[in-house]
Formats: structure tokens, sequence, C-alpha cells
């Protein structure tokens, strides 16, 4: 892990995997599932997506919370993949639907790596559509999730050793 970074969430500590709550597709009549849970290497983001009932996504979001990632250059998450592509969103504001900035990212699979997103590649959609919203301020970040979406049936598995933000 880089010295100079800003570490957000270290997954070893259960107090951090507790500020993450699952929002599936459940919401809209889904059945995807998710969770996120204690792992030999952190925490693991896993579930199935079902794109039954008009469903297709899973995903976790932080408790809202102070996160200014000002003088920063982007997110970073120790990481440990099965293949999929994932998407790490930003919010602004606590509420509980808003505008999310997305970076979509495929770690490798089976390996830990470090996966680097800088928030140039972070792009503003609101459920699931891309939005004109300006820039990301990232001084006023809240939140922070994770998604798997795009049609991606069957079960996922996205291991976490932390997340945090590089210069």
């Amino acid at each position: 892990m880089d010295p100079g970074l800003l570490l957000l969430f270290d997954f070893a500590r259960p107090d951090d995997r507790r500020l993450f709550a699952p929002i599936d597709d459940a919401v809209m009549g889904g059945r995807s599932r998710s969770r996120l849970e204690a792992s030999s290497g952190g925490a693991a983001f896993a579930g199935e997506v079902s794109l039954e009932d008009g469903g297709g996504f899973a995903s976790i979001r932080s408790a809202p919370r102070p996160l200014d990632l000002s003088g920063r250059t982007g997110v970073a998450l120790g990481a440990r993949g099965d293949g999929r592509r994932y998407k790490l969103g930003l919010r602004t504001d606590a509420a509980f639907d808003g505008v999310t900035w997305q970076a979509s990212f495929s770690p490798r699979a089976q390996v830990w790596s470090e996966v680097r997103l800088p928030f140039s590649a972070f792009e503003p959609r609101l459920r699931g559509r891309a939005v004109e919203a300006g820039p990301l301020d990232v001084g006023r970040v809240t939140t922070v999730g994770l998604l798997v979406s795009d049609r991606q049936e069957g079960p996922f598995r996205l291991e976490l050793a932390w997340i945090g933000a590089f210069r």
C-alpha cells in the first residue's frame, strides 16, 4: 500500500465493514442480493445478480460521513476479483437517491492487486443512466459504494482489503 494513501476503509476492521449496507435491485422489484461479509483478506462483496422481474444489479454503500478527498488524484482499492467488471461509486450528498459518480474496474481474478481509479475516470450517473452534473466535487464526497450490473447474471465475489485515496 502506498505510504501517501489516505485510508478511507480498512476491511480487516469490523467497524469499517459495518459501515456498508446492501442496496440491491429489490428497491425496484428485482431479485438480486448482496452482502459485505468478513473474509480472510478483510471483506467480500458477494451475492448473486438476477435478471428476473426487471432486476440486474447488486450494490453496497457506506453510511454517509464527510470524506474530504481534496488534494487527492483518485481512489484506490486492494482487491481480488472473480473475472467480473465492477463499478466504484462516489456520492456528494447523504440522500438515498441521487447522482453517483462511477468508474468501472476489473480487478485481476484470484490475485490480490491494487486498483487505481483517477477522479477523471468517474462519470455522473442517476439510476444507471448518464447525466449532466458538472465535475465531481471531491471535497464533498460523503459515501463510497460498489456495484455489479450490466447484465452480469449469476454469483459474484469481490474481495476487499481496503479503500483509500491517492495523490
